[in-house]
């Protein structure tokens, strides 16, 4: 039993595409802008009576396997603890009562991420 099959067309803009995204430097300065925009939103976003805190964001490309991603991170840490963290999620007192946290994190993020989503689906479809 014989299989054939035949092909019309190219591939040639799927491996144009593939090549330019191999190369790692248009998606590391893409990534770090958006890196950027993102400290810049967590900076605003976190709450005024800690200005240290908001002073404190910044972020890093980071390439493992192939695989990018932007880590955001906060240096203001207090006996080992990020203070946006206690922000964020709330925690106890010493003396037993609880300081309700407030999720200022995800909509500041949120934006960032539907624009981020949006051009990287463009740049895939324009390939």
């Amino acid at each position: 039993m014989k299989i054939s099959f035949d092909t019309r067309g190219s591939f040639k803009k799927t491996d144009d595409f593939l090549k330019k995204m191999s190369k790692g430097s248009a998606i590391f300065r893409v990534l770090d802008s958006y890196g950027r925009t993102g400290t810049d939103a967590l900076a605003s976003a976190t709450p005024i009576d800690s200005s240290e805190s908001a002073a404190s964001w910044y972020h890093e490309v980071v390439e493992s396997k192939g695989t990018y991603s932007i880590v955001w991170r906060n240096g203001n840490v207090v006996d080992g603890i990020p203070v946006v963290i206690l922000l964020q999620y709330g925690h106890g007192t010493r003396n037993g009562g609880f300081i309700q946290g407030r999720d200022f994190i995800n909509p500041a993020l949120k934006p960032l991420f539907d624009r981020l989503a949006d051009e990287v689906w463009r740049e895939v479809q324009s390939a």
